[in-house]
């Protein structure tokens, strides 16, 4: 194993060792050293040496060669393969190996390598080229930044199409490999903070506000890979407190919209017990596309065209109240400080009064469904503003702040 870190190359060397080799022979080139994973279960075409081998990459997922061979089944070969790698490649980021990845193939190749690289931490870089790029490749990416490449061709055998994109991709992973992020600048702490167009007045404030006093803030689009990117990054140890004031996603995996983060939105803040401050922001709405792509039994609900491709549904009381409770239920386990916050004038920009969805009655809903169940656990505070008017934003950074200082406070005492 090279002593320094390395471009790993994770890939099927069976039915694609010319592709492979050709890629190994490039990078290379480029002066740079490889770690190999092989993931074809057939005999390995490749003319470079194999660091892992199939049979290991196997028994990394409790399968053996010869069984997978046996059987035949392809799609489950693709599966014991996937997680085989990935458990390689986990090891070797814990033994900081590797600087890059960069895998290639069809449908079953893709699938391995995008598999893989969800062991591989945000900013070391991932290329994929494959002939799956006009598919929507979300589910395998998840919260990754992956880089799909497109291969135009079909990865069978090499030609002239082929033999550019190939250069090129390996072009791309040299280079990238070794581009870091040097801040002379050191942030007091790091700061994730959720937004949504409805809700973009009160975060740019409150952003600024941040920035004013010394902080890096990352500002996550509450649009579903938005929130379960940041969920990813605060279970990894990346920030330091959560502004989470767009909670929206909620809405959307109640009631089936397409901005779902899924069933573990809001709760790895208080898993890893970071500290944070929730705003209920744009419960009032779910995301769907195009207004013909709403649900039946939605049609007739107050809907609006945020765009020609959005369309919002206004929750109702019923919503609000399971939505209210859901969201204390998620931050309650916290072992951190964690406060609420109500804006009671309204929770997006389309809620203020004389806009489309703002239905007081149905706010209050959740808002007293929030402070029910929080009672005696989570601190509640209502704010007579709407979530964009500058003064519920420099509550909010005052809070948050607070919350940082005493929790640095306690940290001094404990020092002495």
């Amino acid at each position: 194993m090279p002593a320094d870190k390395s471009i790993l190359i994770i890939g099927c060397f069976d039915t694609k060792g010319e592709e492979y080799s050709f890629l190994f022979n490039c990078i290379t080139a480029g002066g740079e050293s490889v770690i190999t994973i092989n993931t074809g279960v057939m005999e390995t075409q490749a003319s470079f040496k194999i660091d892992f081998d199939a049979e290991v990459v196997a028994r990394e997922a409790g399968f053996s060669l010869t069984d997978l061979r046996r059987d035949r089944d392809r799609g489950n070969a693709v599966a014991v393969m996937g997680n085989g790698a990935a458990k390689i490649v986990g090891g070797l980021m814990q033994d900081d190996k590797i600087k890059a990845a960069i895998g290639m193939g069809g449908g079953g190749g893709t699938y391995i390598a995008l598999t893989a690289m969800q062991e591989i931490p945000l900013g070391v870089p991932k290329i994929c080229l494959s002939t799956m790029t006009g598919k929507d490749l979300s589910g395998l990416i998840g919260s990754r930044d992956i880089i799909l490449f497109p291969s135009i061709v079909d990865m069978a055998g090499l030609n002239s199409i082929s033999r550019l994109l190939i250069k090129q991709a390996a072009a791309a992973i040299c280079c990238i490999s070794n581009v870091t992020d040097k801040e002379d600048t050191i942030a007091k702490g790091r700061i994730a903070i959720t937004m949504f167009g409805n809700t973009s007045a009160c975060v740019d404030k409150c952003m600024n506000l941040l920035k004013r006093e010394g902080y890096e803030v990352f500002p996550f689009h509450a649009n579903g890979i938005g929130g379960r990117t940041m969920e990813t990054l605060i279970r990894e140890g990346y920030f330091d407190a959560v502004l989470d004031i767009t909670t929206t996603e909620l809405a959307d995996e109640l009631c089936r919209g397409i901005c779902s983060a899924g069933p573990h939105r809001l709760t790895a803040a208080a898993e890893a017990g970071i500290l944070q401050v929730v705003v209920p922001g744009c419960l009032d709405m779910v995301n769907f596309g195009r207004l013909e792509t709403v649900p039946s039994h939605y049609k007739s609900r107050d809907l609006y065209s945020w765009s020609p491709e959005v369309t919002l549904m206004r929750t109702n009381k019923e919503e609000n109240k399971i939505l209210g409770e859901r969201l204390v239920q998620k931050i309650s386990k916290s072992t951190a400080p964690v406060i609420i916050l109500l804006p009671t004038k309204g929770i997006s920009q389309i809620d203020a009064e004389g806009g489309v969805f703002y239905r007081p009655e149905v706010d209050r809903a959740l808002f007293d469904t929030i402070k029910a169940n929080s009672k005696d656990t989570i601190p509640v505070i209502e704010v007579d503003a709407h979530i964009n008017d500058p003064k519920f934003a420099t509550i909010l950074v005052s809070t948050l702040l607070d919350l940082v200082e005493r929790k640095q406070s306690q940290y001094n005492k404990s020092l002495k």
